[in-house]
């Protein structure tokens, strides 16, 4: 049952985020719905702020305030479990209808989910390209950005060294 769960987005008033994905908790136990709700997610952001004053503030940010995401196994009951909720207004997509899920590729972009991915290369060692435009190229690593899901490889061209920006599972280390 729990691969039939996709992730849809259920819109909140303004403020009522946490207060929203508390109640959906809650209401997962009490009705025993642990197989049918599998995940609620608010994605944060760690944002700091420099102040007038020059100090520098650190603290959480909603990326999507008035969104909260719920992974679920989409049916009446769930529907109206979700629906009822205080501080609910209604599932994104299409008005009178069933809502959308979100694709793979939305849940990754918009950081509802985590994708765990294995570097097995640093800065300096020579990889592979996997795909897009620049396929089987090789080139050497610049910098990893891991929190981003980047990497820069300075791939030669024509003759001239350029960097280049990949997701980190395009490419991979060239056996030595």
């Amino acid at each position: 049952m729990a691969e039939a769960a996709k992730w849809y987005v259920v819109h909140t008033y303004s403020a009522y985020e946490n207060t929203v994905k508390a109640t959906i908790e809650k209401t997962i136990q009490s009705r025993n719905l642990q197989d049918q709700i599998l995940a609620i997610n608010i994605p944060m952001e760690t944002v700091t702020e420099i102040t007038d004053s020059g100090v520098s503030k650190t603290y959480d940010r909603k990326l999507y305030p008035g969104y909260v995401f719920v992974k679920m196994v989409y049916s009446d009951d769930t529907w109206h479990v979700i629906r009822n909720i205080r501080g609910v207004s209604g599932f994104v997509g299409a008005s009178g209808s069933d809502p959308i899920p979100l694709t793979d590729d939305e849940v990754y972009e918009m950081g509802v989910e985590k994708r765990e991915i294995v570097v097995n290369y640093t800065v300096g060692d020579t990889v592979c390209i996997l795909d897009g435009p620049l396929s089987s190229f090789t080139g050497v690593v610049e910098e990893i950005e891991a929190d981003k899901n980047r990497v820069s490889v300075v791939v030669s061209m024509f003759g001239r060294e350029t960097p280049v920006e990949f997701e980190l599972d395009q490419v991979e280390l060239v056996s030595q």
